[in-house]
């Protein structure tokens, strides 16, 4: 589906640490009102304390009232515990939206009995930055509207993407979820392959960090298919094609992905409940 949704009138958020704490500015920033929030965190940072106080958020009320959305961003191992005083806040009408890792719509809704309209999302690390990419499902109870507000909250922290059925999460987490390492892991093997090459370990290590940045965002920027960027700084028999040959072998990188992508999978699958 498409953007286009409402930000909710009021909307209680669950745990305000790095991903909570990204989406509350996002919020912020797309035009909520500070009045129509509140934060429930037992252990604020400073930094958000000074924040809900700036934008006039209620930061842990005594008795919050059922909101229009409810928008889960605590640690996975937590829900067992929060979950008694998290139920009477999520009403037949409200819009819960969990970004916790592995936490099916299935045991939401056993830790929620009275939530319908449930929004599962997997988001990455960029999302603190704002630059996330995430992947979503929701219950069938989900309405269109319901679906849009989540739309509008996730996006917040980046590009959205809807999923057809709740079983595409585990490959959203194999590529988009653990991604970011995968990246982060090339800018390593980058930097000792220049060491290898004769390069001092620093300038080694800073000019792999900057390629792989100022590649992802020109990715970020450009309209191109990263295929089409590959072939636009690949010239016939040069040094790039020389490294793509190998890179690009039978047993090159793209088989490796794969091999990766589906640890990460079953992975993710053996860890969900």
């Amino acid at each position: 589906m498409s953007g286009g949704g409402h930000l909710p009138a009021s909307l209680i958020l669950v745990g305000a640490g790095k991903m909570g704490g990204a989406m509350l500015e996002g919020w912020l920033a797309d035009g909520l009102p500070g009045g129509s929030v509140t934060v429930v965190d037992p252990h604020p940072a400073p930094a958000m304390v000074e924040l809900c106080a700036a934008h006039g958020i209620a930061l842990n009320p005594a008795d919050p009232a059922e909101p229009e959305a409810l928008v889960l961003a605590i640690k996975p191992q937590g829900l067992e515990a929060a979950g008694p005083a998290l139920a009477p806040l999520a009403g037949p009408g409200t819009l819960v939206v969990s970004v916790l890792a592995g936490k099916t719509i299935a045991n939401l809704k056993d830790r929620l009995p009275r939530a319908r309209a449930v929004v599962r999302a997997m988001p990455n690390l960029p999302a603190s930055i704002r630059r996330g990419a995430t992947g979503a499902a929701a219950s069938p109870e989900t309405g269109e509207d319901q679906r849009r507000t989540a739309h509008a909250l996730l996006s917040g922290i980046g590009l959205v993407e809807w999923l057809d059925s709740e079983d595409l999460i585990d490959a959203v987490t194999a590529v988009s979820g653990s991604g970011p390492a995968y990246v982060f892991l090339m800018a390593e093997a980058l930097a000792a392959a220049g060491i290898a090459a004769g390069l001092p370990d620093d300038v080694a290590a800073r000019l792999a960090r900057q390629t792989v940045a100022g590649a992802g965002e020109l990715l970020g920027r450009s309209p191109e298919e990263p295929g089409t960027l590959r072939r636009n700084v690949t010239s016939p028999g040069g040094t790039t094609a020389a490294a793509l040959d190998v890179l690009m072998a039978e047993a090159g990188l793209s088989p490796l992905m794969r091999e990766a992508v589906a640890a990460a999978k079953r992975r993710a699958g053996e860890l969900a409940g």
